[in-house]
């Protein structure tokens, strides 16, 4: 395989400040792409940036709230000034912990449904006009959640089930104009946001058991999802579109 498949391409990527999302820009930049990250820390985009340079790499960041349209179109407008083009847009932030229903607020569940579902509309929405001129490609992060009930996750479930209905109608309006759309769904990942979905002893454990994956102490690190985010995202996979690609050793299986 190509080390090298997407060079001079412009690729913007959410959530870029840590995680998954910096470990996607990291590797669409030793590709060759000129990435362009977004993340609400301004410390955690620098971070990255800083380090696709200091590997020989292309990149530049904003802080940005995915929630935020105004902000996101701003954003992906200094993208195409700085890459001249836009190819290929990841949505990766994403927000979420376990909580019982009743816990959950109008607050909290409009907050991670702004940032996981309607960020991707904001970022889908300035980009496609770019995307166009390119045939690019969407690539949305949502979850294993999204594909069952999660207990204990109903804010963050809704998000990522709507999130791939969302990408699968996105691919279907635009697969004639050359523009490709698909989700990846990870299960547990080695990043931050795995210690907001950390069982409490009230839970009841059979319920969210089915989390674990069959294969022993397995754990996905954001590096080896990313490689899944780049496989969607490239030439050698022309046909496929409104997919849903699992990441989750076998967990829904």
């Amino acid at each position: 395989m190509s080390t090298a498949r997407f060079t001079d391409r412009g690729v913007f990527v959410t959530g870029a400040g840590s995680g998954l999302g910096r470990a996607t820009a990291k590797l669409f930049a030793a590709e060759g792409a000129r990435v362009f990250g977004v993340d609400v820390s301004a410390d955690g985009v620098a971070e990255t940036v800083e380090a696709v340079r200091a590997a020989g790499g292309t990149a530049d960041g904003a802080v940005c709230d995915v929630a935020d349209e105004g902000a996101v179109r701003e954003s992906i407008g200094r993208a195409v000034s700085v890459a001249g083009r836009l190819d290929v847009l990841v949505n990766a932030a994403g927000i979420g912990r376990f909580a019982r229903f009743e816990e959950i607020d109008a607050e909290e569940w409009q907050r991670v449904l702004a940032v996981n579902l309607t960020g991707p509309f904001h970022t889908t929405k300035a980009a496609m006009p770019h995307l166009l001129e390119r045939r690019g490609v969407i690539v949305n992060v949502a979850s294993t959640a999204g594909l069952r009930g999660q207990a204990y996750s109903a804010h963050y479930a809704a998000s990522k089930a709507a999130l791939i209905n969302f990408t699968r109608t996105i691919a279907l309006e635009f697969a004639s104009r050359g523009v490709r759309a698909n989700c990846l769904a990870p299960a547990g990942m080695a990043t931050g946001i795995l210690k907001h979905f950390v069982p409490r002893p009230d839970f009841e454990r059979s319920l969210i058991s089915y989390i674990s994956p069959p294969v022993p102490h397995s754990m996905s690190k954001p590096e080896d999802v990313a490689k899944a985010i780049a496989f969607l995202a490239s030439d050698d996979v022309p046909a496929i579109t409104g997919a849903v690609l699992l990441a989750d050793w076998g967990t829904l299986a």
